[in-house]
């Protein structure tokens, strides 16, 4: 009896080989493992920024507004509770990806404007905070653009045979994946005007 069990096991082993559970559950981490990387990059970012607004807050008559929405978009950046499974919820990762979204956008302004302020140009703590912000938003690309190729591997491999059968026996679904984050203006022509050139 015990053989006959000993036999049972190894045949499903070399059955579930053979139908690429051991694939899957290899690919499932490095969804997961990109993942965590894409996480760890944005709250780099978001755990650099306290110091540069703190650091624009010395700029006398720093445009407000602009200051306003990077602490806005951070705090509803930080607020998404992030959890492993936020990944496989597609509601839940377009939202999470807005709200990063906000946040690049708003930091994108705050950069832009503080050209305009000779002093933060001249500041050296500001100048080192920029370019680690701008270090952190290439790693971001990166981070997201391993995570975009991983989930694509893993997403073909579970809907090809044999292992779409393993996949729906063991409930393995594709994962969703990031999305362009402003579709429609990528839709839209670019606006050129050749009006005015300074002389």
């Amino acid at each position: 009896m015990r053989f006959i069990r000993g036999l049972l096991l190894v045949a499903a082993a070399a059955l579930l080989a053979g139908c690429g559970y051991n694939e899957i559950q290899a690919k499932d981490q490095a969804v997961k493992a990109a993942w965590a990387e894409v996480l760890s990059q944005y709250q780099r970012r978001a755990d650099l920024i306290p110091n540069i607004v703190n650091t624009v807050k010395g700029e006398a008559n720093f445009e407000q507004e602009t200051l306003t929405r990077v602490i806005e978009a951070r705090a509803k950046a930080t607020s998404i509770q992030v959890t492993p499974e936020l990944a496989n919820d597609p509601v839940a990762l377009k939202n999470f990806q807005a709200a990063q979204g906000e946040l690049s956008s708003a930091l994108s302004r705050l950069l832009a404007v503080s050209e305009n302020y000779p002093n933060l140009k001249a500041n050296q703590a500001f100048q080192d905070l920029r370019a680690q912000l701008e270090g952190t938003e290439n790693r971001i690309a990166i981070a997201r653009d391993r995570y975009i190729k991983t989930v694509q591997d893993y997403n073909v491999f579970i809907r090809q045979v044999p292992q779409n059968f393993t996949a729906m026996v063991f409930s393995y679904k594709e994962k969703p994946q990031f999305t362009v984050e402003n579709e429609e203006a990528i839709q839209r022509p670019p606006a050129v005007d050749f009006g005015t050139t300074k002389k």
